[in-house]
């Protein structure tokens, strides 16, 4: 049956916000497992640049001492090289983490909001966001 105006407001937030966080938590996780995995891209590219000549020039000593404008050229497009199959693998490893732990289940459709009975979790899903023990009857608009 569908619910009252005020209560579908309400939920339709509590779900939105719940949506949200979900979203925000892949987000988080996405950008740490791509900045551990690109690290090695980045330290090399920052030194390439921090060093040559025509960016940056910085006075460190070694910059001075070991590397030149053709060692932080090379270092620049060393980093760019290994960037494209480590962007493969870190998104290799975030798809996997992802389906590990059911993260995408966990985004609630809207019309819990609308209807009530609902389920927070279909059948047969165990993922860390869905209520134990749901309803287990089935209804026409879920």
């Amino acid at each position: 049956e569908p619910r009252s105006p005020c209560c579908c407001l309400a939920w339709t937030l509590v779900i939105g916000t719940m949506n949200s966080l979900v979203f925000l938590l892949n987000l988080l996780l996405m950008f740490v497992i791509f900045t551990i995995v690109l690290l090695p891209t980045i330290v090399v590219v920052y030194f390439g640049f921090q060093c040559h000549s025509q960016v940056l020039h910085s006075s460190a000593r070694y910059c001075k001492s070991v590397l030149d404008d053709n060692s932080s050229s090379a270092l620049i497009i060393l980093g760019f090289v290994i960037m494209s199959p480590l962007l493969v693998v870190a998104m290799a490893v975030y798809c996997s983490l992802a389906r590990r732990l059911q993260l995408l289940v966990c985004f609630q459709p809207y019309s819990l909001a609308l209807y009530k009975g609902g389920r927070w979790c279909r059948p047969g899903e165990g993922a860390p966001c869905c209520a134990r023990g749901c309803n287990t009857q089935l209804k026409a608009w879920v």
